[in-house]
Formats: structure tokens, sequence, C-alpha cells
């Protein structure tokens, strides 16, 4: 069984208020990319995963990877051997390990079935996982556990192009760096009013960790794109286009500029 990790976006990230776990009061809109890594399962005695692709040196040991702890907090009748692609760069914005945990869940979802209590397994990996489970646009409240459906359709079909600086970018320094002002909550309407309308509160902060992102904006911003806004805590940035021809056109003109840069494209899901 194949399945895809979709690297999941953020369209609009507010940040409220800090709180005394050590966690943050978030208002999101997530959305995922139909494009991210690849997960090849097939029935096994054993739980086993094996990593390769572009960004698997990064990972360190299996042991460790969000694969493993989601297959260990899964109860099955058997185990799965599991081959890791990985595609998207690590500490980057989109999700990655999450994601992968995501398409975990979904390979069990459809051998064996999950428990009930999925979500709360899922969110106990990570405030992410539970949207990427899914892997489909909602509002994240609360750590970003908190799910809201927006099935409006008004973003179906936007084509995407991500841009990453090949520049690892932990999150919690990011959030650290935040100043602590609530400049307000996400808009309401459709998923596509409220991604013209939001912002990500944590791109100033993170441009002041890593001043290349304000380059990769720069450059979306120049392929007249839709949208051009950071992804989560960063690096990667997303350009939002309405069609095919005006994201490549996009992407080959960010290549010119910038081979050295790492792309991938797709459509949201």
């Amino acid at each position: 069984m194949r399945e895809t990790a979709y690297a999941k976006i953020n369209l609009a990230l507010h940040v409220r208020a800090r709180r005394g776990d050590g966690y943050h009061e978030l208002e999101t809109l997530f959305a995922f990319v139909d494009a991210g890594d690849v997960l090849a399962a097939r029935a096994s005695d054993t739980d086993t995963l094996q990593q390769h692709g572009e960004f698997a040196g990064e990972l360190g040991t299996p042991f460790g990877n969000l694969v493993s702890r989601a297959l260990g907090v899964l109860p099955r009748s058997g185990g799965l051997a599991i081959q890791l692609e990985k595609n998207l760069p690590v500490a980057a914005g989109l999700g990655g390990g999450s994601a992968d945990a995501g398409a975990v869940f979904r390979i069990v979802r459809e051998q064996f079935g999950l428990p009930d209590d999925w979500r709360t397994r899922a969110a106990k990996l990570g405030a992410d996982v539970p949207a990427c489970v899914e892997s489909r646009i909602c509002i994240g409240r609360g750590t970003g556990t908190e799910l809201e459906a927006l099935e409006d359709g008004s973003l179906d079909g936007v084509h995407v192009l991500l841009v990453n600086p090949r520049v690892p970018l932990s999150t919690g320094p990011v959030f650290k760096a935040w100043d602590g002002t609530d400049r307000g909550a996400l808009p309401s309407g459709s998923a596509r009013e409220i991604a013209l309308a939001g912002r990500n509160d944590l791109e100033l902060p993170a441009i002041g960790l890593c001043p290349v992102i304000a380059e990769v904006l720069a450059a979306l911003d120049g392929t007249a794109p839709l949208l051009a806004r950071m992804s989560g805590s960063g690096a990667t940035c997303f350009a939002l286009y309405e069609n095919r021809e005006a994201r490549d056109a996009a992407a080959e003109a960010i290549t010119g500029a910038h081979g050295e840069w790492w792309q991938m494209q797709g459509v949201l899901r």
C-alpha cells in the first residue's frame, strides 16, 4: 500500500497568546498540497521502518521518527514494514513529520481500522498531526488540535509553488522570538477570504532568525501570485496561482534566479 504524506501549509497563522504550559494559543487555516513524502507499507510480523529520499539523511535514527512513534501508539493485529521516501525538507514549516504520521494513521485505518480515540493519540504526537490525518482544508484552534471543517470549495484547484532556501529553522526559537502582541483573530468567511485577509504572525520573527526568508518571499511576490506567504514557522514559503501555467512560469523564474533553492509544485487538495 502506498500513501502520500501531503505537505501541510498554513494559509494563515494567527498567534494569540502564550500559554502557561509553554505552548501558544493559535488560530490557523490548514491546507494541504497533493504532493509530499511517500510511504510504502506491507504486512509484516513486526513493525519496521526504512528511510530513503533526498532528505532522509536529516532524519537521524528511525526509532525517533514520527512514523515509528505513530506505529507505536496504534493498536493493531499485525505489523507493518514501511519504506519512507523523504521528499520534504526537515524543519521547514511543512509539517513533514506530522504529515508522515498522518499517512501512517490512514494506512492503519485502511488495513486494521483506527481506535475510537485516534484523535487523542494523534494529538499526543504533535499539534499538527490530527489535521494531517485527514489532510483537508480546515481551521485549527487552541494549539492547532481543535479542528473545524471548512469545505466551501473556494480554493479547489488552486495551484501551489513551495520554495525553501535549504536552511532548516526549528519551531521553538521562532515562537520564542514572537513579540507577544495579539494582532487579532482569524478572519471569517470562505477559505479563500480567510487566506487573503489573514497573515502569518511568525513571519517577522522567522526572518529575524533566517533573513533569506525575506528573499524567498520577495521572489515569490515578483511572480504575481494570488497570495505569497511563509508557512508555519518557516523557512518554506508558498505562492498560490489560479492556473498551472502561471505556477509553472513562476517556478521556472525562481529556478533561473535561485537554482539552489528547493521547490515543489502541486495543487491544493
